[in-house]
């Protein structure tokens, strides 16, 4: 893009009449630099603003659905298989990285993967959406829309998270210092976010806000945009100050009802890990990782039974959670945690339940390579079994995949997708078990074809 920005500030001869003057001529050297000129110009106005130009017909899309225990499209099931690239926005912004974001979609679509999770906020931070209270970027937001288009093209839709409990990007900890510095807020806690009617108001302009945002691209408002699969309030909510859950109960029940006030279209989630809370049964309780789990406010059952949350969300991260448990150990624990969560939504919440994050760190010091793809087979596999038999499992969003060139990005669970890896195959293979799944058997008369043939 460098290069480009410097053929088009050197100086050209066009040819060109001149008010009271004959045409400049230009020889046929000059002829080639127009030419050139002109190429360049296009190819900058394509990958900075007017990409969406040259395809000006997307995908025909449908909005998602649920009905029961399942999603539905088109009056059919569907079963996810899925990544998270929590940085596309951020990566969206300048011309230099935005390639990251097209090879992250290409690979994608290589992989017959359906739906990405990815950050929709960013408070505060470097290249952030939201700069202060209430004011936002418009250069960040047509980056977040040139997004949305891309996933499109490539057939795949997002999830699309709307604040974070932890504190990168922003976070709920950046409503607060905001809210404090200007004076408006009750007191300087971290969990004031949820209980606190100044802030709480300030996040429901941002909701609005991005909720009716109309892609410059498109003309689309996002909320009429079936490119995007669903909305997730917040990563993994927290509030510790009230182990209750009361007050994340009643924050979650508010913006979820807020949020289907503007947007009945799309599903939403919560985001949260899983754990059960103090409103859940013993055995369930007992499930947790350890004792502290349970008292961080979210009950995964009290909480997904508001009625404006279409479907769960669970994550799992067995080296975080069981530190000073042995492989063997951690892989048994994960296969009780994905079939009980499975098992609640079949049975009692009767809603889907998407494993939305999971990885096994590559820090770890008995980390092996072939330990995680068993730990990763497992989960696609729980999946694939409940999908099987029209189960609630409705999919899995492994974390996290990173385009080449952003080894600063990773964190011990990132993964360069590379077709000669064992790892590529594993998802590819999901996509494909998926895929026939929602097909029923038609697999190879359906757009997976040429993925899924020789798997």
């Amino acid at each position: 893009m460098a290069l480009l920005q410097s053929r088009n500030s050197q100086r050209w001869s066009f040819y060109r009449p001149l008010s009271g003057h004959k045409p400049v001529l230009v020889g046929q050297r000059g002829w080639y630099l127009v030419v050139l000129g002109i190429l360049s110009c296009i190819v900058f106005i394509y990958i900075s603003i007017g990409y969406i130009g040259f395809h000006p017909e997307l995908p025909k899309m449908n909005f998602v659905r649920v009905n029961g225990t399942q999603l539905m499209l088109d009056g059919k099931p569907f079963y996810v298989n899925g990544w998270n690239s929590y940085w596309l926005m951020d990566q969206a912004v300048e011309d230099y990285s935005w390639p990251r974001v097209l090879e992250m979609f290409q690979i994608g679509e290589n992989m017959g993967l359906s739906v990405c999770r990815s950050w929709a906020f960013n408070d505060g931070a470097y290249h952030a959406l939201q700069v202060s209270l209430g004011r936002f970027n418009e250069r960040v937001f047509k980056a977040l829309d040139k997004v949305v288009v891309e996933a499109r093209r490539h057939g795949i839709r997002l999830l699309l998270s709307l604040v974070n409990n932890l504190d990168a990007f922003g976070g709920k900890s950046q409503y607060v210092r905001w809210a404090w510095e200007e004076g408006i807020s009750l007191t300087s806690s971290n969990d004031s976010f949820f209980f606190d009617p100044a802030i709480r108001s300030y996040f429901k302009v941002y909701l609005k806000t991005i909720l009716t945002r109309k892609n410059h691209l498109t003309g689309i408002e996002y909320r009429d945009d079936p490119a995007i699969f669903a909305w997730e309030l917040i990563n993994e909510p927290a509030c510790l100050s009230d182990a209750t859950g009361d007050t994340l109960q009643d924050w979650l029940e508010e913006m979820a009802a807020y949020v289907k006030s503007i947007d009945k279209k799309h599903l939403l989630t919560v985001g949260f890990e899983g754990f059960y809370g103090p409103a859940s049964p013993p055995e369930r309780l007992s499930m947790n990782p350890s004792e502290f789990y349970g008292r961080t406010g979210a009950d995964f059952i009290r909480n997904s039974k508001i009625s404006n949350i279409d479907f769960t969300s669970v994550h799992i991260y067995p080296d975080q959670w069981l530190k000073k448990a042995n492989f063997s150990e951690k892989m048994k624990y994960i296969s009780k945690w994905v079939s009980i969560h499975i098992e609640d939504c079949d049975t009692e919440l009767k809603k889907p339940v998407l494993f939305t994050e999971f990885g096994l760190s590559s820090d770890h010091k008995d980390y092996d390579p072939a330990k995680r793809h068993i730990f990763y087979k497992s989960i696609y596999d729980a999946v694939h079994n409940s999908a099987k038999n029209n189960g609630a499992g409705g999919g899995a969003l492994i974390w996290q995949f990173l385009a080449r060139g952003m080894e600063k990005y990773n964190d011990d669970f990132g993964i360069f997708p590379d077709s000669r890896q064992p790892m590529y195959e594993l998802i590819k293979h999901q996509s494909c078990r998926i895929a026939e799944v929602n097909y029923k058997q038609d697999i190879l008369k359906t757009p997976y074809k040429d993925i899924c043939q020789k798997n």
